[in-house]
């Protein structure tokens, strides 16, 4: 084995949670060449979304080998901040959670000056997927017969598999979560879905992938929290 990728999903602000799974991974990695790909799905929800986005930051800011994907939340958040939009939509999925993060006293209070623009930039940027060899990372879903670049966010941030679907993409297996199973993860012959809830449940698990080998996880490193 030459390499290893690490994939994580739908943290929700679950800081902690995101915290042990990298002293996890270095202690799993021991040594080999490795990335660690998140999914997206950073922020709302659990209470800490501010620290795992500042963490985040910072491991590309000093060079380290994360690729970091947009989820729907955060496409839902740079919208809401951005243009802006009628806000209680991105409250009422969690978004106020978020805002007390970053100062906010009161759950549904708002003041989008409270969140420092890098990090509003940092996150407008994120690509919305990532191709190796033998996978495609993405948050949410990809449609077969369309290529990559012209799919866009309504399919690979916001759309679902329909339960049990095989779908890989043309000769890729697809790493994704956004869909939660508190019983996952769920491995398919074509797809591996990450999400376990774990913002709500305490358990997140981490999908091991070979980089020279085809197909689903190697193996998964679980990591156990507080449920709230």
């Amino acid at each position: 084995m030459t390499s290893r990728t690490y994939a994580i999903a739908d943290l929700h602000g679950r800081y902690d949670l995101l915290e042990r799974a990298l002293w996890s991974i270095k202690a799993h990695a021991k040594g080999v060449k490795h990335k660690i790909i998140t999914l997206g799905d950073y922020i709302d929800r659990g209470p800490q979304s501010k620290g795992i986005i500042e963490t985040l930051m910072e491991a590309q800011a000093r060079g380290l080998p994360f690729i970091c994907l947009k989820g729907n939340h955060e496409d839902m958040m740079v919208q809401t901040l951005r243009k802006p939009l009628d806000h209680n939509w991105w409250i009422a999925n969690g978004g106020g959670t978020t805002l007390m993060s970053y100062g906010h006293v009161r759950y549904g209070d708002y003041d989008p000056t409270v969140v420092p623009e890098a990090h509003i930039d940092w996150m407008d940027q994120l690509p919305l997927y990532h191709v190796d060899a033998h996978r495609v990372f993405v948050h949410a879903y990809v449609k077969q017969g369309v290529p990559l670049e012209q799919q866009g966010t309504e399919l690979l941030l916001w759309s679902r598999y329909p339960v049990g679907a095989e779908d890989g993409y043309r000769d890729l297996h697809v790493v994704h979560g956004h869909d939660w199973f508190e019983d996952g993860p769920k491995i398919f012959k074509g797809r591996t879905n990450l999400d376990t809830r774990a913002y709500h449940t305490g358990r997140l698990v981490v999908g091991v992938f070979d980089d020279d080998q085809p197909g689903g996880p190697i193996g998964a490193i679980e990591i156990k929290g507080d449920p709230r």
